[in-house]
């Protein structure tokens, strides 16, 4: 059984109308990761993730290695994890 974590992370600099939630949705599953991605009011991303700490680092690394996004910051914060969740999904409001 995998090692599970789940993180808020908050991605600030130029991450929406880039393709970012797209990007993160893509590489996500493909990596086995559940949680949401959504764009904020205040221009941020905010993302729930869960997986191990190697697959969300993972996540990171990738969605900084984007062609149009330029990630500043991410601010992580550990959450409990979530069993019932099955899936990544783009999230909006």
């Amino acid at each position: 059984m995998k090692n599970l974590i789940r993180q808020q992370l908050r991605f600030k600099g130029r991450v929406q109308g880039v393709g970012f939630r797209y990007t993160a949705n893509s590489v996500a599953q493909s990596l086995g990761l559940t949680g949401w991605v959504y764009n904020d009011f205040d221009g941020s991303v905010l993302m729930e993730v869960q997986g191990t700490k190697v697959e969300i680092d993972n996540l990171i690394s990738r969605l900084e290695s984007g062609t149009f996004i330029e990630i500043d910051s991410v601010d992580r914060t550990d959450l409990p994890v979530d069993t019932s969740e099955k899936y990544f999904k783009i999230k909006s409001w």
